[in-house]
């Protein structure tokens, strides 16, 4: 026989009369009289139908939080502060989609037979007992506000392509890994035991917690006996934590799985892809595995939307380089190149000059691997190695779709660098990135992959190398004493230098007296002088000799600008500019 339900409960207990809303609201001191008689003339001479709550919520005189409290008070039930990751989503499937959104309900999860919902109206025992009858188990309610209810209904709206991150690991005892604490060779027992709650649990909150701390790539790393996971936060590894080693078949599968690898295959590298909801926005996730010495390392490479489209004033460019880059991404053809290692905020830079130029006035495409973030009004391509869709190949396709402004996400090889070339010869923009260490090295790296170096002085128009620096945290800013070498780089650049600051760390940059990052740039703009040097194939030093005549400044310099400004630290500036 099933436990008796809350509604049934509350209705076999002779309770004092409770007392109104007003007057609960009353008591707390959250309102006053006089908002209380305004509110009920308001009920009355404009016909309201709705709830005195509601009413004082629509004056403006509680929040709706503060009156879901006092009600669940009253009802002598929790309050809860819910979200998505307190729910289980499998738990919401126990109720019709469209019963739980037209009362504005949410199961949050099962325990016993008994099943959890959050309710926005804690004295609604008719829908009590409907939600008993339709779901068939007993009820126990938690109040929470419609807002946070709807929020994590549509958190958690199903899809077959996108996981949500539905739990987020508690504090966990050592036997919550009992389960998969033992050698797993059978592949079907390794399946099952990835989908285990304590595994699904450290891999969602791996995730979460990763996306939570601004990291751009998470590290699962097996040594000997020792399970270690890492974030990449503003270019640099910290060891987030170490979960038993013997999870780590599991939690590999369990990424596997997620990203439509073959769990089967643990002796040669794979990648994939994952498509998460987290907070109600979508997050890629690119997973790269690779077999080692005591177990497959896995990295995951996060793609957050929300930080990728920024606009070219937000990249930190000086004002004189800002006009230059303008002026540049406005021409009707030639070549761009952005250049810089990985994780140097390349495709961030793309972005921003597509950004720019987009207009419903121009078409523009874009071919990359993978698309990083979807813009309106631009037709993007995926490059696709398996069905021969490649980066040559979309390109000579591309250019019989009548673009105006191409982006390709990386120049790879003589064949791509060529027809890009021919495009910008005729009539077309193109936008594109290199792997150099510098603006002026982009040439000769066109030039050993195959472009005629006449072909480059005809089509080039820009190249602008960058990197990323730490940023000072502005929570612990403070500023210091330069040590003699500091002065005197400085002292080279600008002259006289008082002071420069440094962050002394805290808890929002963990310590590290860094948080967030920013952009050194040099833009190598080529006058009639540089592109004759190119033409004939002149020397690397003959064409950085010609930009510093024009006034070019070195990528160190911008940095160093940066750091008189207070942005950066002189070492991390001759970090990301050594060599």
């Amino acid at each position: 026989m099933p436990a008796p339900s809350t509604s049934q409960q509350n209705a076999g207990t002779s309770a004092p009369k409770r007392k109104s809303i007003g007057q609960l609201l009353r008591a707390r001191d959250l309102v006053t009289e006089d908002q209380i008689k305004q509110a009920l003339s308001s009920q009355t001479t404009e016909g309201h139908r709705k709830l005195l709550g509601e009413v004082l919520i629509e004056m403006g005189f509680v929040t709706e939080e503060q009156v879901v409290e006092v009600l669940a008070e009253a009802y002598e039930v929790p309050y809860a502060k819910i979200s998505a990751k307190i729910a289980d989503p499998r738990v919401a499937e126990a109720l019709p989609r469209e019963f739980l959104e037209q009362q504005c309900i949410l199961p949050l999860f099962l325990v016993n037979g008994r099943l959890t919902v959050a309710v926005p109206e804690p004295s609604n025992v008719f829908l009590i007992e409907e939600i008993e009858r339709i779901a068939g188990y007993s009820i126990q309610i938690v109040a929470a506000t419609t807002h946070d209810i709807r929020q994590a209904l549509q958190s958690i709206k199903p899809d077959s392509d996108v996981f949500v991150i539905d739990d987020i690991v508690d504090d966990a005892d050592s036997a919550d890994f009992s389960l998969v604490e033992k050698e797993v060779t059978d592949l079907t027992n390794l399946e099952e035991v990835a989908g285990h709650s304590p595994v699904i649990k450290l891999v969602n909150y791996l995730i979460y917690g990763a996306v939570q701390d601004a990291a751009s790539d998470i590290h699962i790393e097996p040594d000997d006996n020792i399970l270690r996971v890492r974030y990449r936060v503003d270019g640099r590894l910290f060891e987030k934590m170490r979960p038993p080693f013997q999870m780590q078949a599991a939690v590999v599968s369990r990424i596997k799985i997620m990203a439509g690898l073959d769990i089967s295959e643990r002796r040669v590298p794979q990648d994939g892809g994952i498509h998460v909801m987290l907070d109600n926005r979508p997050i890629d996730l690119r997973v790269s595995t690779m077999p080692g010495n005591f177990g497959e390392k896995v990295v995951i490479r996060i793609i957050d939307n929300k930080s990728t489209l920024v606009s070219l004033e937000k990249l930190g460019f000086s004002v004189e380089t800002l006009e230059q880059l303008r002026t540049v991404v406005h021409e009707p053809n030639g070549i761009v190149l952005v250049t810089g290692p990985t994780g140097s905020g390349k495709s961030t830079a793309l972005y921003a000059m597509l950004n720019e130029i987009n207009s419903d006035e121009v078409n523009i495409c874009t071919v990359e691997d993978p698309i990083e973030f979807s813009l309106l009004g631009v037709n993007q391509f995926q490059t696709n190695e398996k069905a021969n869709f490649t980066f040559a190949n979309a390109l000579r396709a591309l250019v019989r779709q009548d673009p105006d402004i191409i982006m390709l996400g990386e120049i790879r090889d003589g064949e791509t660098a060529s027809i890009a070339t021919q495009a910008a010869l005729t009539g077309h923009m193109v936008l594109s990135t290199l792997h150099t260490n510098d603006a002026a090295s982009a040439v000769t790296r066109l030039i050993n992959i195959g472009v005629e170096p006449y072909l480059i002085a005809a089509a080039l128009r820009a190249v602008l190398a960058q990197r990323l620096v730490r940023r000072i945290c502005n929570q612990c800013k403070e500023p210091t004493e330069p040590s003699a070498a500091i002065r005197r780089t400085l002292e080279a650049e600008f002259g006289a230098v008082d002071v420069i600051y440094k962050g002394v760390g805290c808890s929002k940059c963990r310590n590290s007296g860094f948080a967030g990052r920013v952009g050194i740039f040099e833009l190598l703009k080529p006058n009639d002088q540089i592109l004759d040097v190119i033409a004939r194939d002149g020397t690397l030093h003959e064409i950085r000799e010609l930009a510093a005549d024009t006034g070019f400044m070195p990528m160190r310099a911008d940095g160093l600008q940066k750091v008189k400004a207070g942005l950066t630290t002189v070492e991390e500036v001759l970090t990301a500019t050594a060599g």
